[in-house]
């Protein structure tokens, strides 16, 4: 029924089935307490891979059957983000509406009250081509070169706070500021832009729900929300590095630290609670970790748990978040 393989301050890491844990004392103690559900679920894929799937109808009911369970353990102003890949019909060059299907279906359950806040798209060029036979064999289709993120809530007005997250000013909005000049006035869309709306310097231009990892356009800087920067400096680095030392190959489906960043710095305070029951290498621990949140991540794989120890022997958690702003 689950067992606490290790723990740290803030944290715990359960080896297990997530809704066998969660409907145990665990899942007692997290109802209602839950601020952020951030997880990458199994996928809809048509091969079976050594970190588990389901497909079809079956990957659609178990699915759907998580809402009312991950909607009673979040606070009334929580948030579940989701990170699902586009699935394929098996043996054919079309895509599933599978996954699609699950995500509405997972929505619309009237057992557990969400809704879709918000869409997200996380681009990352450097993605192997995939499904294999179509991209590289036959050359009739191209490569998948993003995943979709699904942010759901039980409230039209989950906690957020897109000041916490702004994306960097470019270097044009910078020299704007500097000279504290620009053309006002009306636009061809017949907005008015004021002599004084653009000299408040915010810190940063509100944040894209487009992350792109890495540029599309080379000659063109790619700006990330703050909380993707940070983070690449503290995971990446020290976390393959062990792996590669120790003969450990990472897990095959991991999320970026920087996007679960991102989102636990956007949907959540320090000391609020983080829950990943789908954790593989637990990232999203280590990335509430590293923000000072307290988390809870669940998986049933047990060769998984010692890349979780890796991440969090990371000597940059020993760290104040002051001295890692000041790096950033």
């Amino acid at each position: 029924m689950g067992r606490l393989l290790h723990k740290t301050d803030l944290g715990a890491y359960y080896l297990g089935d997530s809704v066998e844990v969660l409907g145990t004392e665990l899942g007692e103690r997290l109802r209602g307490q839950v601020q952020l559900i951030l997880t990458s679920p199994p996928f809809p894929l048509n091969r079976k891979k050594s970190y588990g799937n389901r497909d079809g109808e079956e990957y659609k009911e178990w699915f759907t059957s998580l809402a009312p369970l991950f909607s009673e353990l979040l606070t009334e102003d929580g948030s579940i983000v989701i990170e699902m890949g586009n699935s394929w019909m098996p043996g054919r060059p079309v895509q599933s509406l599978l996954h699609l299907e699950s995500l509405i279906c997972f929505v619309n359950n009237p057992e557990a009250d969400l809704r879709l806040c918000q869409q997200f798209v996380c681009f990352n060029p450097s993605r192997l081509p995939s499904p294999a036979e179509w991209v590289t064999i036959r050359r009739i289709r191209l490569t998948d070169s993003y995943t979709h993120l699904w942010w759901m809530a039980k409230t039209d007005f989950p906690k957020a706070d897109n000041r916490k997250v702004p994306r960097p000013y470019s270097d044009s909005m910078k020299a704007l500021l500097k000279r504290r000049k620009y053309n006002a006035g009306k636009r061809p869309s017949q907005h008015g832009i004021s002599e004084n709306s653009f000299l408040t310097d915010h810190g940063g231009s509100i944040a894209l729900n487009l992350f792109e990892l890495e540029p599309m356009d080379e000659d063109r800087e790619v700006r990330l929300p703050n909380a993707f920067s940070a983070s690449h400096t503290i995971s990446n680095d020290f976390f393959f590095r062990m792996c590669r030392e120790r003969g450990i190959t990472p897990h095959p489906a991991r999320m970026p630290v920087g996007l679960a960043s991102f989102f636990i710095e956007f949907l959540t305070d320090p000391g609020d609670l983080v829950l990943d029951p789908f954790a593989g290498s637990n990232t999203t621990g280590f990335a509430a970790e590293a923000l000072r949140r307290r988390w809870t991540s669940i998986e049933i794989k047990e060769d998984y748990a010692e890349q979780s120890r890796i991440r969090l022997q990371d000597p940059v958690l020993k760290e104040p978040l002051a001295t890692r702003a000041e790096e950033k």
